[in-house]
Protein backbone atom coordinates (compact mmCIF):
# COMPACT_ATOMS: atom_id res chain seq x y z
CA UNK A 1 0.00 0.00 0.00
CA UNK A 2 3.12 2.29 0.53
CA UNK A 3 4.16 1.86 -2.28
CA UNK A 4 0.89 2.38 -4.21
CA UNK A 5 0.44 5.81 -2.46
CA UNK A 6 4.34 6.88 -3.15
CA UNK A 7 3.67 5.87 -7.10
CA UNK A 8 0.28 8.32 -6.52
CA UNK A 9 2.29 11.07 -5.08
CA UNK A 10 4.73 11.24 -7.71
CA UNK A 11 2.18 11.21 -10.25
CA UNK A 12 0.07 13.79 -8.90
CA UNK A 13 3.23 15.95 -8.27
CA UNK A 14 4.13 15.20 -11.58
CA UNK A 15 1.01 16.62 -13.16
CA UNK A 16 0.74 19.55 -10.98
CA UNK A 17 4.40 20.61 -12.90
CA UNK A 18 3.03 19.95 -16.09
CA UNK A 19 0.04 22.01 -15.53
CA UNK A 20 2.11 24.73 -14.35
CA UNK A 21 4.15 24.47 -17.09
CA UNK A 22 1.41 24.87 -19.68
CA UNK A 23 0.07 27.63 -17.65
CA UNK A 24 3.56 29.58 -17.94
CA UNK A 25 3.81 29.27 -21.60
CA UNK A 26 0.27 30.22 -22.58
CA UNK A 27 1.33 32.84 -20.42
CA UNK A 28 4.18 34.26 -22.88
CA UNK A 29 2.00 33.36 -25.92
CA UNK A 30 -0.58 35.89 -24.88
CA UNK A 31 1.84 38.11 -23.91
CA UNK A 32 3.59 37.90 -27.62
CA UNK A 33 -0.26 37.75 -29.19
CA UNK A 34 -0.60 41.22 -27.45
CA UNK A 35 2.70 42.90 -28.24
CA UNK A 36 2.55 41.43 -31.70
CA UNK A 37 -0.82 43.14 -32.25
CA UNK A 38 0.00 46.52 -30.96
CA UNK A 39 2.96 46.64 -32.57
CA UNK A 40 1.07 46.08 -35.81
CA UNK A 41 -1.53 48.35 -35.37
CA UNK A 42 0.82 51.22 -34.79
CA UNK A 43 3.55 50.07 -37.88
CA UNK A 44 0.00 50.15 -39.89
CA UNK A 45 -1.39 53.67 -38.43
CA UNK A 46 2.02 54.73 -39.34
CA UNK A 47 2.54 53.71 -42.73
CA UNK A 48 -0.82 55.00 -43.26
CA UNK A 49 -0.26 58.38 -41.92
CA UNK A 50 2.84 58.92 -43.62
CA UNK A 51 1.66 57.53 -47.18
CA UNK A 52 2.45 54.44 -49.03
CA UNK A 53 6.09 55.59 -50.09
CA UNK A 54 8.25 53.08 -50.79
CA UNK A 55 11.32 52.26 -47.86
CA UNK A 56 14.21 52.82 -50.98
CA UNK A 57 16.41 49.89 -52.38
CA UNK A 58 18.36 49.23 -49.24
CA UNK A 59 16.02 46.81 -47.74
CA UNK A 60 16.44 42.96 -47.46
CA UNK A 61 15.46 41.17 -50.95
CA UNK A 62 14.19 38.04 -49.48
CA UNK A 63 12.74 36.86 -46.28
CA UNK A 64 13.54 38.87 -43.62
CA UNK A 65 16.61 36.87 -41.01
CA UNK A 66 17.86 39.89 -38.82
CA UNK A 67 15.37 38.83 -36.44
CA UNK A 68 16.88 35.43 -35.45
CA UNK A 69 20.18 36.94 -34.07
CA UNK A 70 20.49 38.38 -30.42
CA UNK A 71 22.63 41.23 -31.53
CA UNK A 72 20.22 42.69 -33.78
CA UNK A 73 16.98 41.65 -31.82
CA UNK A 74 17.90 43.04 -28.33
CA UNK A 75 19.01 46.27 -30.48
CA UNK A 76 16.25 46.88 -32.32
CA UNK A 77 13.44 45.06 -29.79
CA UNK A 78 10.90 47.84 -27.70
CA UNK A 79 8.37 46.91 -25.31
CA UNK A 80 5.04 48.42 -26.73
CA UNK A 81 3.65 47.91 -23.22
CA UNK A 82 5.73 48.78 -19.92
CA UNK A 83 4.36 45.56 -18.27
CA UNK A 84 2.25 42.32 -18.64
CA UNK A 85 0.87 40.43 -15.93
CA UNK A 86 2.37 37.24 -14.60
CA UNK A 87 5.13 37.99 -17.12
CA UNK A 88 9.10 38.67 -15.42
CA UNK A 89 9.44 40.97 -18.34
CA UNK A 90 7.16 43.04 -20.52
CA UNK A 91 6.89 41.45 -24.40
CA UNK A 92 8.94 43.06 -26.79
CA UNK A 93 8.58 43.10 -30.42
CA UNK A 94 11.00 44.46 -33.47
CA UNK A 95 10.24 45.50 -37.19
CA UNK A 96 12.24 44.41 -39.79
CA UNK A 97 11.69 46.29 -43.39
CA UNK A 98 11.86 44.20 -46.83
CA UNK A 99 11.40 44.44 -50.48
CA UNK A 100 9.48 41.73 -52.64
CA UNK A 101 11.19 42.04 -55.76
CA UNK A 102 8.27 41.01 -57.57
CA UNK A 103 5.93 43.35 -55.96
CA UNK A 104 8.06 46.64 -55.62
CA UNK A 105 5.42 48.96 -55.26
CA UNK A 106 4.84 47.20 -51.91
CA UNK A 107 6.26 47.74 -48.32
CA UNK A 108 6.61 44.74 -46.50
CA UNK A 109 7.80 44.25 -42.66
CA UNK A 110 8.14 41.34 -40.28
CA UNK A 111 6.87 41.50 -37.07
CA UNK A 112 8.57 39.65 -34.51
CA UNK A 113 7.29 39.39 -30.78
CA UNK A 114 8.73 37.43 -27.83
CA UNK A 115 6.29 36.87 -24.70
CA UNK A 116 7.68 35.65 -21.27
CA UNK A 117 5.93 33.65 -18.67
CA UNK A 118 6.64 33.70 -14.80
CA UNK A 119 10.85 33.09 -15.99
CA UNK A 120 13.02 34.70 -18.24
CA UNK A 121 13.68 30.95 -19.91
CA UNK A 122 9.71 30.59 -20.75
CA UNK A 123 9.02 32.60 -24.07
CA UNK A 124 6.79 32.43 -26.56
CA UNK A 125 8.07 34.13 -30.33
CA UNK A 126 5.56 34.94 -33.02
CA UNK A 127 5.69 36.60 -36.13
CA UNK A 128 3.52 38.58 -38.53
CA UNK A 129 4.46 39.14 -41.93
CA UNK A 130 2.66 42.82 -43.11
CA UNK A 131 2.67 43.88 -46.77
CA UNK A 132 1.26 47.21 -47.58
CA UNK A 133 0.12 48.37 -50.95
CA UNK A 134 -1.61 50.52 -52.43
CA UNK A 135 -4.14 51.09 -49.45
CA UNK A 136 -4.73 47.54 -48.33
CA UNK A 137 -2.88 45.44 -45.63
CA UNK A 138 -1.70 41.67 -45.74
CA UNK A 139 -1.21 39.38 -43.14
CA UNK A 140 0.79 36.02 -42.60
CA UNK A 141 0.83 35.27 -39.19
CA UNK A 142 3.28 32.42 -37.98
CA UNK A 143 4.13 31.00 -34.58
CA UNK A 144 8.09 30.63 -34.29
CA UNK A 145 8.59 27.05 -33.11
CA UNK A 146 11.79 27.33 -31.47
CA UNK A 147 14.10 30.02 -30.16
CA UNK A 148 16.28 31.38 -32.43
CA UNK A 149 18.81 32.28 -29.69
Amino acid sequence: MLVSSAAWLEMSLMSSRQASAVADHLQAFHAADAALTVCARRLVSSRRANGDATLGASLAQSDPQNWKSETWFESNAFAPVPQWPGSVTPPQCAVEAWSIPSRPQAEAFAVTARGYGATRETQAWLQLQLVIEDGHVERHWRRIAARPF
